[in-house]
Formats: C-alpha cells, structure tokens, sequence
C-alpha cells in the first residue's frame, strides 16, 4: 500500500495546542535535580500554538520508522509493576531488546535508561516519579547522540562510533489505558533542520544536549488515542545515518480537550536504548 504523502494524513481531530519554544536567542536550560531527579527547571520562552493533531489509529500500518520516525506495535509485557527497579531490569528490559531488534532490524540493543511519570503529583512525590513533559523536544542532538554513546560504552564507544546507531525510546502506558495528557509525536518528514534548537541538558552530575522545537506550521502531529498497556510507540530520537531517512521525532505531551472530567492521571514509562547496525 503506498504511504500517504505528509500533507494528506488522516483526519485530524479537534485542534489542540502544541507548546512550542519561541526563539529569543535566550539560551535555553533544561535542568532537573532533587529526589531522583524530579524537580525540574526550565530556561526559555514558550508558546502554545493551535494545530493538528491526528489519530494515529487509522495510519498504524503505513507508518515506519524510518519514514516518519515512530511505529505503533502490539505488545504485550510480563512485568507485573513497573514501579520495581529490579524487575524492570531483570524482565523488560529484556523485553524492549527483542522488540527494536524486530522492530528496527538492529543487530545488537543497549537499554541504559528509563524514566517513568505520572500526572498525579501525590503519586510523583510518594514514587519519586516525574511529570508528563508539556514541551516540544527531541531527546538528544546531532552532539549528545554519540556524547550518550561514549559516556555508557566506555571503551567500546569508539569502535561502534564508526558504524550506523541510533537512538530509540520506547513509551507504553503502565497501567489503566491513557486518557489524559498523551504523546504526540511529528512526522519526521515535516520537521526542517531549522526547527531544532539546542537546549543544555543539566543533571547534577553531568550535562547533555537536547532540542526543543520552534513553531512550524509545517508540522504534522500524530497521536494514538486510549494507548493500553499491551501496545508500544517506538520512536526514534537520534539515527547516525545521513541518507535521507528519519533521523529526529519531536514530541511532546498536549491537552487533550476529549479527555472525559475525572479520567485518571496518566502513568508511563519510556525506555531508552542503542541499536547498532
């Protein structure tokens, strides 16, 4: 079936307000600190721009990742609670190896690191977990890519430098389907290199790079509505190759105007992981 070009993309629902980042020549500062590092500081200036977000559902099978940046995936986990450290490690990290393997035809899979959320803030403080991120970004930049690579790899960094790798995030809900505050992500395909502004990326005990995204109207945004826990965004935040295919996926979480009064808080989990090719 012949994918749909990126200005003919599914029906669009209701607009929503995307939180772009305005360019000021302010230098922009992301920075988290604290328990577990769930306080968080910001640097820049923000607006919330009207736009598109389309369902997803309905483009599930025309989507690739190396097209458009994410695939929505079925599938299914043996972790019982995602709230335990060691049993994230032990069962799904394992998990995600096998799925970007399928999924993205790597021949080796890293996992070095997770984040979990939640859009209660008893829970976040109780769990020492973070909130769902209400700003346009992509993870890592053209520098912070391979920087990540040679802080977790150690001596192996060089070496696998020279060949193709990217990075890629895998994000489910943890718990009860997501109603509240999803993710949204922009075709790949309708984000100019322009649009990506470097943002400091401080830690306590490092300081990476991402970036955050200025307003295009350009932009294409998909979304997949009530995503269940049995189901997976794969998406790619950082790819070596410069051959034309998706190297960078914005996304963020937004408002969504059709979420029902008193749906539950959202609960998620991304991964972050290496695939070497």
């Amino acid at each position: 079936m012949p994918r749909r070009s990126v200005n003919s993309y599914g029906s669009p629902m209701p607009t929503a307000e995307i939180p772009y980042t305005v360019p000021t020549g302010e230098k922009l500062v992301n920075e988290t600190f604290g328990p577990n590092n769930i306080r968080r500081r910001t640097q820049g200036a923000s607006e919330r721009r009207p736009m598109s977000v389309h369902d997803g559902r309905s483009l599930a099978g025309e989507l690739a990742m190396d097209t458009n940046g994410f695939v929505l995936v079925d599938h299914n986990t043996a972790v019982q609670d995602f709230f335990d450290e060691g049993h994230l490690k032990s069962v799904y990290y394992p998990e995600l190896e096998q799925l970007i393997k399928d999924v993205s035809g790597a021949s080796r899979v890293v996992i070095f690191d997770h984040t979990l959320r939640s859009g209660d803030e008893s829970e976040r403080e109780a769990k020492l977990v973070r909130e769902p991120v209400l700003s346009a970004h992509n993870d890592y930049t053209e520098w912070s890519g391979p920087q990540r690579v040679r802080e977790i790899m150690g001596d192996e960094a060089e070496a696998l430098l020279k060949r193709r790798f990217a990075i890629i995030q895998v994000w489910r809900a943890i718990n009860k389907p997501i109603q509240s505050n999803p993710l949204a992500l922009a075709d790949a395909r309708s984000v100019s290199p322009d649009d990506l502004l470097v943002a400091e990326r401080r830690y306590p005990h490092r300081v990476g790079q991402t970036y955050r995204l200025k307003y295009n109207p350009n932009h294409r945004w998909v979304y997949f509505p009530h995503m269940r826990r049995d189901e997976a965004i794969v998406f790619k935040v950082y790819d070596s190759a410069t051959d034309g295919r998706a190297r960078f996926t914005p996304h963020t979480s937004f408002n969504d105007a059709s979420t029902p009064a008193g749906a539950p808080p959202r609960q998620s989990i991304e991964a972050r992981a290496f695939a070497f090719f």
